[in-house]
């Protein structure tokens, strides 16, 4: 019993790391850390760690830079305006670069969960393309809207998931927010002042 009793908390476990939003949002995190000219292939292995993924995750640049075409194509999905816009992207995202859904444990190791990549060995830019596109999915038609978007800060390209019942978030963070606001108050401020030829 204490087994049986041990698997049930270890898959419990399993499932809250591997959750539909948790993917999503490591799908966000994905696409943050890679968007640059040389991603450092350690601090995208950190992600994936932070994110469920166990050891040893040893990525090469190669790796790497199949995950960094992978994110490209995913960052379409958050760019999307509408609910509309966002199943396009997805649905040809799917076409063209995902395997048929099948069940996998990875030969015993994991509870069974679905794969949308064409092999459990697939190289780490299908993988990322193949799972995230799987969760996005799952948002949108959890949700009926876009399942994330890109921060509206001007001075930020983060991508986020959008969550909850409240007014849709504009920004990545509290702090492209606050800054943003502190933008626009120092212009409506400027604007207000009469100019010293007046």
């Amino acid at each position: 019993m204490r087994y049986i009793a041990q698997v049930s908390h270890n898959i419990d476990d399993w499932s809250t790391r591997h959750s539909v939003l948790t993917m999503a949002r490591r799908t966000a995190a994905l696409i943050n850390a890679l968007d640059g000219d040389c991603p450092d292939p350690a601090e995208v292995a950190d992600v994936l760690r932070a994110y469920g993924e166990t050891d040893p995750v040893e990525l090469t640049t190669r790796d790497v830079a199949g995950m960094r075409a992978a994110s490209t194509l995913l960052r379409e999905v958050f760019a999307a305006e509408t609910t509309d816009g966002a199943s396009g992207c997805l649905n040809r995202l799917l076409q063209k670069h995902t395997g048929p859904l099948r069940l996998t444990s990875h030969g015993g190791s994991t509870p069974w969960h679905p794969h949308l990549d064409h092999d459990d060995n697939a190289p780490w830019g299908e993988w990322l393309l193949a799972s995230s596109c799987m969760a996005l999915t799952v948002l949108v038609w959890d949700r009926q809207r876009p399942p994330g978007r890109i921060c509206a800060s001007s001075s930020c390209r983060n991508v986020f998931i959008t969550q909850g019942s409240g007014p849709e978030r504009r920004y990545c963070s509290r702090r492209c927010a606050t800054r943003e606001r502190v933008a626009a108050h120092r212009r409506s401020h400027s604007a207000a002042q009469p100019s010293e030829t007046e």
